[in-house]
């Protein structure tokens, strides 16, 4: 199945990911054919679920026991880029350009 550029070009905003090679694209298209699989399960008198675990009572929570704290400057030692008291993530990311403002080999596709 072939992927519209249009459609590429919105995946590609919502996971800020670049698909300007044909591996990229390739990969795309085989989880695209992977998921359409699903199609094929007849899910005909089957009632959406909330959870895989409905069909319990009760679910059991563990006790949320705090035994550590005040480690905030700790943490921010492992951060690759922070601003003031926060992680930036994921760090480099940024905004792609509008589809007809880039060079994809896709373009007029």
């Amino acid at each position: 199945q072939k992927v519209l550029v249009e459609v590429l070009d919105h995946l590609e905003h919502l996971a800020l990911v670049d698909f300007r090679d044909s591996e990229g694209v390739e990969r795309l298209q085989k989880a695209i054919h992977f998921a359409d699989q699903l199609h094929e399960v007849n899910t005909n008198g089957v009632e959406p679920m909330d959870s895989v675990l409905e069909d319990r009572w009760c679910l059991y929570l563990r006790e949320d026991d705090v035994t550590e704290g005040n480690c905030t400057k700790d943490l921010l030692e492992n951060a690759r880029e922070k601003v003031e008291e926060y992680f930036v993530a994921p760090p480099g990311n940024i905004p792609l350009l509008k589809l007809e403002e880039r060079d994809t080999f896709l373009q007029g596709s």
